[in-house]
């Protein structure tokens, strides 16, 4: 009898044991299954999760692996845009260098605030002034010589404010988002205001998209023949402001089929988000809303870079995604 009662002893120990070790086990796998871990549980994550489970499950939402189109906006939606675009910081560094050989140029107003590091007088010269910019400062140059500067710049450059550099400036739960819409067979591309030469720097690297998969805006180039050799040059004129309605025209132009998933920022995304949205079937939009002062800026709808404002009306009324990142983001930039 007493070893009855020791052997049950110990098979009662040794399941109690089993069932400690599965309930940990579950804990692990459920945390490991969590493909978005750097955003806090609530409606912005579960509308997302949702989505994509809806959209990939057999039943009345299923969309066909080729109609998963997923389109980010860049600069306040995949990397931070505060307190000027971080392609401005380029330019500018490039302008102080045209100054020097060529002073003349410091009549053109862009090009002055640029020299001066006068970032208020950049800023409110608009996308416009800044493309302008962009153009000059960008020109004389194969698209290849232009990624390899670029490229240059990006590996030592750091934000004047949060001291790191601006590659290490892209969030973590954007990146999670990246990745998460891949693994369910969704394509992502880039439709961003900055050049779309300057993307295709870091895209690929930074978040995993091809060059081929960038939409951003572009100078003019011209085509040369030296020698039997062929080559581009960029020139020093705006070709496509790749902002507002024009971004539903390239993605038009370039990918040939309406997104089911966009993701912006400011009201520089919005027609790309009601071109979205006005798409038959499940359709998801997104806004990053910029409310965190103390991990990264808050700014809304008096912003002269990212104003959202149209946009967040348009949200609210329409029910689409807001994304707090004050209150979704567990964290907001990548490790380093």
């Amino acid at each position: 009898m007493v070893s009855a009662m020791r052997y049950r002893l110990r098979a009662g120990l040794t399941a109690t044991a089993v069932a400690g070790f599965l309930l940990l086990a579950s804990a692990a796998n459920a945390q490991v299954a969590d493909p978005l871990p750097s955003w806090n549980e609530g409606p912005a994550k579960q509308a997302i999760t949702s989505f994509v489970a809806r959209v990939v499950q057999p039943g009345p939402d299923y969309v066909a692996p080729a109609d998963r189109i997923a389109v980010f906006d860049n600069d306040g939606t995949l990397w931070a845009e505060q307190p000027v675009y971080f392609q401005a910081f380029f330019a500018i560094d490039r302008a102080k260098g045209l100054v020097a050989r060529d002073p003349k140029l410091a009549a053109l107003a862009a090009v002055k605030a640029a020299a001066d590091d006068d970032l208020q007088a950049l800023s409110a010269l608009g996308e416009h002034g800044i493309a302008e910019l962009v153009a000059l400062t960008h020109s004389g140059m194969t698209p290849e010589a232009f990624i390899a500067e670029a490229r240059r710049w990006l590996a030592s450059a750091r934000h004047p404010r949060l001291d790191r550099l601006f590659t290490d400036l892209t969030y973590q739960p954007q990146l999670e988002l990246l990745g998460f819409l891949r693994a369910n067979g969704f394509k992502t591309f880039i439709v961003s205001g900055g050049g779309i030469d300057f993307v295709r720097a870091f895209s690929e690297s930074a978040y995993g998209i091809p060059p081929e998969q960038v939409i951003g805006s572009s100078s003019k180039t011209r085509f040369e023949l030296e020698g039997g050799a062929a080559r581009l040059i960029k020139l020093a004129e705006i070709g496509a402001i790749d902002d507002r309605e024009g971004k539903p025209v390239n993605i038009n132009l370039h990918i040939g089929r309406r997104p089911v998933l966009a993701v912006g920022n400011s009201d520089g995304d919005l027609a790309m988000l009601q071109y979205t949205a006005s798409g038959q079937g499940p359709r998801l939009m997104v806004l990053i809303h910029h409310d965190d002062a103390e991990r990264e800026y808050a700014y809304d709808r008096n912003s002269r870079v990212g104003r959202l404002d149209a946009a967040l009306d348009e949200a609210e009324e329409r029910g689409w995604t807001v994304v707090s990142i004050k209150r979704d983001w567990r964290v907001v930039f990548r490790a380093n």
